[in-house]
């Protein structure tokens, strides 16, 4: 009888399981449709208003590089130019640095300086205009990477641009969403007793 009694009462408490296999499980609650297209909303407004800015801060930026740019070629351009007339065309009595050559110092058509980094070639007093991989000159003197006489991989990985072309040079930045209106320009002097002309930025399509 005793053993009768033990038994029912596993029974029930079995079925008692049973009868509630999840009361003490957490309900589990997803996003509701309203919740997702609120989220979308607050989205779509933050990139509205902050897309915008931000492509200007990039504009900004590549603006203040170019500006940059053109400061360190009228530096290096000014520096150079007066170098050559502190020196009064005397020829100069060692090689320059890895060169091999004397530098001349000649304020003519084919002068040249001698720099701390390397020769430098002159057209009438002031750098001339080269193109890559040809002489040292303007390129080379404005000092935009940390390697004399830069070729293009390397001018392009510091995030400028360069070409030359009749006495020419055009500097542009990497990265401008139109190039053919994101640059200036330096003009090598075409005749004696003149100076080399560096024109103002054209930004807008930087």
């Amino acid at each position: 009888m005793a053993m009768t009694k033990v038994v029912g009462f596993m029974t029930d408490k079995t079925g008692m399981d049973r009868r509630f296999p999840l009361a003490s499980q957490p309900r589990q609650r997803g996003f509701t449709l309203i919740e997702l297209i609120v989220v979308v909303i607050i989205l779509g407004i933050l990139a509205a208003v902050a897309l915008p800015r931000f492509i200007n801060l990039q504009r900004d930026a590549r603006i203040a590089k170019l500006q940059a740019a053109r400061g360190s070629v009228s530096a290096g351009s000014a520096l150079v130019h007066a170098t050559t007339l502190s020196r009064g065309g005397v020829v100069d009595t060692t090689n320059c640095v890895t060169t091999g050559i004397k530098a001349n110092n000649s304020n003519g058509t084919t002068g040249t300086v001698c720099t701390e980094s390397g020769l430098i070639y002159m057209v009438f007093g002031y750098p001339e205009v080269t193109a890559f991989g040809g002489n040292p000159g303007i390129l080379a003197m404005a000092g935009l990477t940390g390697i004399y006489n830069p070729n293009q991989t390397q001018l392009e990985a510091e995030g400028y641009t360069y070409s030359a072309s009749g006495g020419v040079g055009t500097f542009g930045v990497v990265g401008a969403t139109d190039p053919a209106t994101c640059f200036f320009t330096y003009t090598q002097p075409s005749v004696a007793n003149s100076a080399a002309t560096i024109s103002g930025l054209t930004v807008s399509g930087c």
